[in-house]
């Protein structure tokens, strides 16, 4: 099918509040809508949930993001360095791997997500990063990356065999994957999905949350071409 991309309309946006996120020894500072539920009344989001099932989770930051962005700091990286995050939302965990000095390209299927995203990197001091429209039910083919990254990106389970094709084409042979959820239901056909398709994949716990808050349970997959 043909990429369909989407622009949450500023107006929707009644506020935006600034939030540090502390994850390990790091803090980061995400500006984000203040109550992304807000989002869901406004006309234009009820258009695009009609025509394409689209809704702006990108203007929250979900548990899922604070677990990705903890394996991205905790990962010993090693050779190439341009990473991929697929469905950027807010930018966490790509602004985790530029603190890690990786070579990030933002990328979501919503224009205002990846300003977003470009503004928190900012926020945090990078500007040597890249932004890309992606709607990985069309996934591009002419680019590969040795690290793909993403979290939460399964929460329906018609999601899972595009995230899965679209591994397939950007994922670079040797690379690694990590994407992170929140054990949805959709996360087990996934790794049955990636089985089927070639993938090894390896399931770890994963905890996220603020200090001293409270602390969500996931799992992080580690996947790479068989």
């Amino acid at each position: 099918m043909p990429s369909r991309f989407h622009a949450t309309p500023f107006e929707a946006i009644t506020e935006v509040v600034r939030e540090t996120v502390f994850i390990d020894a790091y803090s980061f500072r995400i500006d984000r809508p203040v109550d992304w539920d807000q989002l869901l009344d406004h006309p234009w989001v009820r258009s695009a949930a009609a025509s394409d099932d689209y809704v702006p989770y990108w203007a929250q930051l979900w548990p899922a993001a604070r677990m990705l962005a903890k394996a991205v700091v905790r990962e010993h990286w090693q050779g190439p360095r341009k990473a991929l995050e697929v469905g950027c939302g807010l930018g966490l965990a790509g602004i985790a791997a530029l603190t890690r000095g990786l070579e990030v390209t933002f990328s979501d299927v919503d224009q205002t997500a990846l300003r977003f995203a470009s503004e928190n990197a900012r926020l945090n001091g990078f500007v040597e990063f890249q932004t890309q429209l992606l709607d990985f039910r069309a996934p591009p083919h002419d680019c590969q990356y040795p690290i793909v990254m993403g979290s939460d990106l399964m929460y329906e389970e018609r999601l899972v065999e595009p995230l899965v094709k679209l591994l397939h084409v950007v994922l670079a042979p040797g690379g690694t994957c990590l994407i992170t959820d929140p054990d949805r239901s959709p996360a087990r056909v996934f790794r049955w999905k990636l089985a089927e398709a070639g993938f090894d994949v390896t399931p770890q716990l994963i905890r996220a949350g603020e200090p001293g808050g409270e602390r969500t349970k996931g799992t992080l997959y580690r996947i790479r071409h068989a």
